[in-house]
């Protein structure tokens, strides 16, 4: 079975109006987002076979965050500037081009897209996925291809915020969001 870990880039700071873009930062929170996400995908026993990443700062530095606490190689770490300012048509396109001996892909990156591409994948209807939430998309197809055109089965959503204020804030993870069955 194919999956694939969907994960909005944590939260960045806007402090340096100078900076463009792709080079802003993470703010303290995204500091403390990542790596908790990160041991919460572990605990979960979402570990990837791959990782893609934007090649914006805030994107990249949490994809490095989560890496260490999953102990996958940060040097393993794919950028992707398919994944940057990019429209849902480009994702898919990136998600069917993968190789078909990948089973679990993390994918990081940024919104709107991330959830318009949750939302054609599942039909999930979800509003927004906020800074560093997961969304584990499951597909029943063999190959990368067909679960990009054919979509999947939304497995768990998760939301920083959901652990009484914030993983990583010094709190017990809680529950999470699994949906269906």
């Amino acid at each position: 079975m194919k999956n694939l870990i969907l994960i909005r880039h944590a939260k960045s700071s806007w402090d340096d109006p100078s900076l463009s873009d792709r080079e802003r930062p993470l703010n303290s929170r995204g500091k403390r987002d990542a790596p908790a996400m990160g041991r919460l995908l572990r605990e979960k026993d979402l570990l990837p076979d791959h990782i893609l990443s934007s090649p914006a700062k805030r994107a990249l530095k949490t994809a490095k965050m989560i890496a260490e606490e999953i102990d996958y190689p940060k040097k393993n770490i794919e950028v992707s500037e398919e994944i940057y300012e990019q429209d849902i048509t480009a994702l898919v396109e990136l998600i069917g081009k993968l190789d078909d001996g990948l089973e679990r892909v993390y994918l990081i990156g940024h919104n709107p897209e991330l959830t318009d591409l949750v939302n054609r994948l599942t039909n999930a209807g979800i509003d927004n996925v906020p800074t560093c939430g997961v969304v584990s998309v499951e597909f029943s197809w063999p190959s990368w291809m067909d679960c990009a055109l054919k979509g999947g089965r939304l497995a768990l959503f998760e939301r920083p915020v959901k652990h009484k204020g914030g993983a990583g804030y010094g709190e017990e993870l809680q529950d999470t969001d699994i949906i269906g069955t």
